[in-house]
């Protein structure tokens, strides 16, 4: 799969430049959406299957999760691990990338996606760890910047401190507000990752946050 399929979705980092996100798929699509940190890729994959016409980018370090996710787009995965198997011939609307995505945030446009996922990302709990943490203030003006002005990020944590954490420093920043009602319900097209599924059967709760930007300029 590592040798196979992914150089076919794999997204390209230029040495310098900009990427032009709408051709980098084998459709044109319609919205471009980042899931960062996939995991499994269950997600990713089944938001490929869902939503036909977007464009998904989907980054991972590890390699085992960025196999899984080929796995999944190829339907090799095993059945009983996920009902979201697609064909070779949906692999048109993914692209991986299968390292840190920060190292694409400087080639990506201004405005690129309609929305960002950080789901269960590493809660890193030690206090002298937080820096660490994902959501950062760095991190949230490379959000700003690449979201749309009618997009949004959707974060999901069962650990609460992270939760707070996010809030936090979402508010501290001072270019989002969590629109999201109820935080303890996921939103209507929600589509669990087997990270959740599994934390929900252990009693673990998540919590749902959607962050829009505030201001529309």
């Amino acid at each position: 799969l590592l040798d196979g399929l992914l150089p076919k979705v794999q997204i390209t980092c230029p040495q310098e430049g900009t990427i032009d996100l709408k051709k980098s798929f084998g459709i044109k699509p319609q919205e471009i959406w980042l899931e960062i940190g996939f995991g499994g890729g269950e997600h990713v994959a089944e938001l490929a299957l869902k939503y036909p016409n977007v464009g998904i980018i989907g980054a991972e370090p590890f390699l085992n999760g960025v196999a899984s996710l080929l796995a999944h787009l190829n339907g090799s995965h095993m059945k009983e691990a996920t009902n979201c198997n697609l064909s070779p011939d949906r692999t048109d609307n993914v692209r991986i990338w299968p390292d840190d995505i920060r190292i694409l945030f400087p080639h990506f446009p201004e405005r690129a996606f309609e929305r960002i996922f950080i789901l269960y990302p590493d809660p890193w709990p030690k206090a002298r760890h937080a820096e660490r943490r994902f959501v950062n203030q760095k991190n949230i003006l490379e959000l700003n910047r690449l979201l749309t002005d009618t997009g949004a990020v959707y974060v999901a944590t069962d650990v609460k401190d992270y939760a707070d954490w996010a809030l936090e420093q979402m508010d501290l920043s001072g270019l989002f507000h969590q629109v999201h009602p109820d935080t303890s319900l996921p939103p209507p097209d929600w589509i669990p990752t087997r990270y959740e599924k599994k934390g929900l059967a252990a009693g673990r709760k998540p919590t749902y946050l959607i962050f829009e930007k505030k201001s529309k300029k």
